[in-house]
């Protein structure tokens, strides 16, 4: 199973566009939103995906948000903080990474293979004991480095970070 992972928008609808056009053309079809999507209007431009979002610190309305994903699906995930489960039977956790005691104690965790956070702008991909721990880079906000997603397929591990134009 292939899925696309992305951070931190910010309100940026534009690169939040192009990022959907991406996933769309590497046949992503789930969605994994680590945090600061920032708005009702963003959220509501992610219909055509599953989705899990977990808020971020900069969320203006958390809750209308999280209505906003799921009433575009309501099998889309909006578990609040953190998300931990499976995903083409592989465990995987997301979390926003503003809270560092909660990012940790995912990465800990024995039964996530995955664990993926935004927060920090900056790409990531670490292997931290036996948990691959995934940032995608950011969409919008504070520019630290090229604006970037990630596909990764779950089943080999194979990962891409992608740049998305930053218009």
């Amino acid at each position: 199973m292939r899925i696309g992972i992305l951070s931190d928008t910010h309100n940026h609808v534009g690169n939040l566009l192009a990022a959907l056009r991406i996933f769309r053309e590497e046949g992503v079809r789930h969605l994994i939103h680590c945090g600061d999507m920032a708005n009702v209007f963003t959220a509501q431009q992610i219909s055509g995906f599953d989705v899990i979002y977990v808020n971020g610190n900069s969320d203006e309305s958390a809750e209308a948000i999280n209505h906003a994903v799921w009433t575009l699906n309501p099998m889309n995930e909006t578990p609040g903080g953190q998300f931990s489960g499976k995903l083409g039977g592989v465990g995987v956790a997301a979390t926003h990474g503003h809270m560092p005691q909660r990012l940790e104690k995912l990465i800990k965790d024995k039964s996530n293979a995955y664990v993926f956070h935004g927060h920090t702008h900056r790409r990531r991909d670490e292997l931290v004991g036996k948990t691959r721990v995934i940032n995608p880079g950011a969409l919008g906000g504070a520019h630290y480095e090229p604006r970037t997603v990630c596909v990764l397929d779950l089943e080999t591990g194979d990962n891409q970070f992608i740049a998305v134009s930053n218009w």
